[in-house]
């Protein structure tokens, strides 16, 4: 369900199912805490596929956003759907998120 990839010192974090609901968001945040159990992490959420969040979602990538600020990390979005898109951007997600169409773009910003 969960995959990382590592590249230039940046954990890339994606996804094998096209919906991020409460049946997957405690693998899910397992998987970015360990990210973020080291000082100064950087971690990039891939939404590439991923077509449906329901507020369990949400709520696991906003606990994310927690664990890399606690952890003085840095964590981004890449690739979302535009209707992903559209829903972080009426829930105003965006304003707490860098997000980034494309994956290499936000590598980039990492570099």
């Amino acid at each position: 369900m969960v995959n990382i990839e590592r590249r230039d010192k940046i954990d890339i974090i994606s996804f094998t199912v096209k919906k991020i609901d409460a049946l997957v968001t405690d693998e899910i945040r397992q998987t970015v805490n360990k990210v973020f159990d080291n000082a100064h992490s950087k971690a990039i959420l891939d939404l590439k596929g991923v077509e449906y969040i329901d507020s369990s979602g949400f709520s696991c990538f906003l606990s994310a956003h927690r664990a890399a600020r606690n952890s003085f990390g840095t964590l981004k979005i890449a690739n979302p759907e535009p209707q992903i898109l559209e829903l972080f951007q009426s829930l105003h997600l965006n304003n707490v998120f860098q997000i980034y169409d494309d994956l290499e773009a936000c590598i980039r910003t990492l570099r």
